[in-house]
């Protein structure tokens, strides 16, 4: 009995093997874009995520301050970080100061700038105890903008701020006599920013 042989493959057509070739390289030249054009966004949807809601201790901007200004008053403290890869001193120039709910407060960073290059920075913040993100208003901020200082540069980084007079209105507020402001620098468009952003939005 004469044995079958299994059927032999069609041959190759050169011309669709280029075309399924081009397909898969433009997918993933889509992929790779998606993925840079996500990374780079990333910074300014932070920024406008945290100007418009309170969440995990995110603040809130505003454009003025209140026409009321309350008798209750809070501490507010200032916490400055800066992550390892940013050759920078960065620390609040005020440990803390008292205010009234309703009423500007005014503080400022000190940063500087140790290499002998330009270095860009950007700023992560949040407030704690987390629940007083929703009141925290942040009237001017350099937080809200990428900030390049030039080599041994030192400047002085304002923050004007209230706290929303609705605070003592809420019945879940009433123990809070302190908030915490804090600042962590990173390098703008590094690993370590996109890590600490990424840890952010997974909270």
């Amino acid at each position: 009995m004469e044995a079958k042989h299994p059927p032999e493959p069609p041959p190759i057509d050169g011309a669709e093997m280029v075309r399924k070739n081009a397909r898969l390289g433009l997918i993933i030249l889509a992929v790779l874009f998606g993925m840079g054009a996500v990374s780079y966004a990333a910074v300014p949807f932070y920024n406008m995520f945290c100007r418009v809601t309170g969440f995990g201790g995110t603040t809130q901007v505003a454009e003025s301050l209140p026409s009321q200004i309350l008798d209750r008053r809070v501490l507010v403290k200032f916490s400055a970080n800066t992550d390892s890869q940013l050759p920078w001193i960065f620390k609040p120039e005020n440990r803390e100061i008292e205010v009234q709910l309703g009423q500007k407060g005014l503080a400022s960073f000190f940063a500087k700038n140790e290499k002998n290059v330009p270095v860009t920075g950007t700023a992560l913040y949040n407030v704690t105890p987390l629940k007083a993100g929703k009141y925290f208003n942040k009237v001017q901020c350099f937080c809200f903008d990428e900030q390049t200082l030039a080599p041994g540069e030192e400047v002085s980084m304002p923050v004007m701020f209230f706290v929303d007079p609705a605070m003592d209105e809420d019945p879940n507020m009433e123990d809070v006599k302190t908030i915490t402001l804090s600042y962590t620098f990173f390098k703008a468009e590094s690993d370590e920013l996109d890590q600490a952003m990424e840890g952010f939005y997974n909270r």
